[in-house]
Order: C-alpha cells, then sequence, then structure tokens
C-alpha cells in the first residue's frame, strides 16, 4: 500500500503489476482490498491500481460534505501523480458512480467503464423501490457502526455457505468512521447522471448481479439503455458484490471485455 498527498488530503492506494492501467473503485464502507480475487488474474497482464476513496479505508477522513465530483478529481489527481494518462476503470456501487463522473468530468481518461451493479439515479423508480431504499438510508443513518455492517453484510452475503465473506465484511464495515460514512451516503443521494450519460464515450460494460438486493434491477437497466453501445451482462446466482461472490464469472466478463470490448 502507498500514499500521496492529492487535493488537500492522504489517499492510500495499492498499485502493482505491468502493461495497460485499470482503475480498480470500491464500493460504499470499503477500501481497494476489494478487488483481492481479480489481483492474481489481472496484474499479470495489466497495471491495477486500487485506491481507498476519501473517508474510506486508509485514506483521510474529512469532514463532509462529499460528492462524487471530489471523489472523481481525487481518482485524476491519483493517476496523474502516477504518470497515467488513461486507464480502463472498473467501478463496483458507489465506485460505479465515480467512474461515470470521471468520464464526464475528465473526459479521455476512461479508455473504457465498466459499471458493476450500479446506477444513474437511484431514487427513482417504483413506489416499493423507493421505501425500501428510504428503509434501507434511514437505517444506514440511524444504527450503530457495527449493528449497520452485520445487516449489510447479511444482505451481502446472504448464503450459508457465504459464512466468511460475511464475516469479514461485517468486520471491515464496522471500522468505517460514521461521519465520512454518512457524508458517502448522502453523496449517493445526490448522485444523477442520466442528463450526461450522453457524454460518455468509449466502451462500456454493465455488469448486474441477478441476486442484487442492493441496487435495484430497473436502475441498473436504466444505466445501461442510457450509455450509447453498453454491453449489459447479467451474472447469475450473483449479489450486490459480484466480483466477490462470483469471480471466476466476472473475471471472464472483464478479460473478454477488456481484451475485445475496447474502440
Amino acid at each position: 500500500m502507498s500514499e500521496i498527498v492529492c487535493n488537500g488530503i492522504r489517499l492510500n492506494y495499492v498499485d502493482e503489476g505491468n502493461g495497460d492501467p485499470i482503475l480498480f473503485l470500491h464500493g460504499l464502507g470499503s477500501c481497494g482490498d476489494d478487488w483481492i480475487l481479480q489481483t492474481p488474474v489481472f496484474a499479470g497482464e495489466y497495471r491495477l491500481i486500487a485506491p481507498d476513496l476519501r473517508g474510506h479505508g486508509r485514506s483521510s477522513k474529512p469532514a463532509g460534505p462529499y460528492s462524487t465530483a471530489q471523489f472523481a478529481a481525487d481518482a485524476a489527481a491519483l493517476l496523474d501523480a502516477l504518470g497515467v494518462e488513461r486507464a480502463h476503470v472498473v467501478g463496483l456501487s458507489l465506485g460505479g458512480l465515480v467512474a461515470q463522473q470521471l468520464a464526464i468530468d475528465f473526459p479521455g481518461r476512461a479508455r473504457s467503464l465498466t459499471l458493476i451493479n450500479t446506477f444513474a439515479h437511484l431514487l427513482s423508480g417504483s413506489v416499493i423501490e423507493l421505501a425500501r431504499l428510504l428503509r434501507r438510508g434511514l437505517l444506514s443513518l440511524a444504527l450503530p457502526m457495527e449493528r449497520n455492517a452485520h445487516l449489510v453484510a447479511r444482505s451481502l452475503f446472504p448464503y450459508p455457505q457465504q459464512a466468511e465473506l460475511r464475516r469479514y465484511a461485517a468486520q471491515r464495515l464496522a471500522q468505517n468512521d460514521r461521519a465520512a460514512y454518512r457524508a458517502s451516503v448522502a453523496a449517493i443521494r445526490r448522485f444523477d447522471s442520466r442528463r450526461h450519460l450522453g457524454r460518455i464515450a468509449g466502451p462500456a460494460l454493465i455488469v448486474t448481479g441477478d441476486r442484487d438486493r442492493t441496487v435495484p434491477f430497473s436502475r441498473q437497466r436504466e444505466l445501461a439503455h442510457g450509455i450509447r453501445g453498453a454491453r449489459w451482462e447479467i451474472v447469475r446466482d450473483s449479489g450486490h458484490a459480484t466480483p466477490i461472490d462470483q469471480p471466476d464469472a466476472f473475471n471472464s466478463l472483464l478479460c473478454a471485455f477488456l481484451q475485445h470490448g475496447q474502440a
């Protein structure tokens, strides 16, 4: 794990491998370690860069508010510091929002986008979807971090055979700074890229877990249809954390996309 200072904060990141760079952006309450199951597959052919976003992991946790524009600016500053002009950008959930924002705010920096279990705007759709999202959001703000961490981990990894993944996720999520976590949740609620999706240039792969309980299927479909020429793949028997619960299927999709999907 390395460290730089950019945009007034300390940003920790992993940088390993050689070849075309891939910028991996993690989900809410997590860190660059999200991509541990991708590292051995891609590090031999690509340069893997995986930061802890501001407010997460070992990076600084400044006072809010946070925004996806801030997260994207941090990512662009990291690429600048590492001498990377363009990178394939892979984002999970919150990381997928940051990936979109990076492509919109810094045209040409994203060689391709892979957006996993994410959305263009969350607070739209059916009344049932909105009620479920509102309930989840209120719980995340009201409950102590440890209790919230257990609920989120159980939603991510609900099956008996996923007990070890669930335990690890709960432990990691419980370590989050409460104020930084809430600031990140607020940034997610405010995010809306729908009017700007037409500005996203280059190949895009949208990946959806068919059992994702966090981002409604309709929101992922809206994203897939909103990006011109995007390829949409649905991974079977997968929840919100597709790169972790179905790593072989995800790695195969990403590998094929990086090799043959870009212009």
